[in-house]
C-alpha cells in the first residue's frame, strides 16, 4: 500500500511540474539573448580619444571593460539559467558622469527582450541610458 502511495504521489507531481519543464527547457535551454549597448553620446573630445568606458559582468562571467569610440557596438550572448536569476550588470562612464546599469536581468528581459530577434538594444546619450526592444522606440531607463 506504501508503495502506491508514492508511485500515485509522484505521478501527481510529474503531471504538475511537467508543463513547467517543458516551458523552461523551451525558454532556458533554446533561446540565445543578445545585449547590444552602443555609444551614442555626442562627443567634442579630439580623434582617437573614446570619450565612453562600459565594463559589463555578470556573478560569474566577466565580459571586460570597453572604450568606446562614437557608435561602438559593445555586445555579448547569454542564456537564462534554470532558476531565472541570469544578470548582468554595467558600470558606464562619460564625462565625470558613473552609471551603474543592468543590461540583463531574467526576470525582467525574458519576455521584453523577444520582440526584436531575442535583443535588448541599450544606447547611451547625453542624458542617459535608454533601452529597446524593437530598435524604434526608445526609453530613458537609466538617467544620468
Amino acid at each position: 500500500m506504501a508503495d502506491l502511495k508514492k508511485i500515485l504521489c509522484s505521478m501527481l507531481a510529474l503531471s504538475v511540474l511537467y508543463p513547467f519543464v517543458t516551458a523552461v527547457s523551451e525558454d532556458l535551454l533554446f533561446i540565445n539573448y543578445h545585449i547590444h549597448i552602443t555609444n551614442d553620446v555626442p562627443t567634442d573630445l579630439p580623434p582617437g580619444i573614446p570619450p565612453l568606458l562600459v565594463h559589463c559582468k555578470s556573478g560569474d562571467r566577466d565580459i571586460g571593460e570597453k572604450k568606446m569610440f562614437p557608435h561602438d557596438d559593445y555586445t555579448w550572448d547569454t542564456k537564462i539559467n534554470l532558476i531565472r536569476t541570469t544578470l548582468f550588470f554595467c558600470n558606464i562612464w562619460w564625462e565625470g558622469r558613473q552609471r551603474y546599469i543592468e543590461a540583463f536581468n531574467a526576470l525582467r528581459d525574458e519576455h521584453r527582450c523577444r520582440v526584436y530577434h531575442n535583443s535588448c538594444l541599450w544606447s547611451v546619450r547625453d542624458d542617459g541610458i535608454y533601452f529597446s526592444n524593437d530598435n524604434s522606440n526608445w526609453y530613458n531607463e537609466y538617467p544620468w
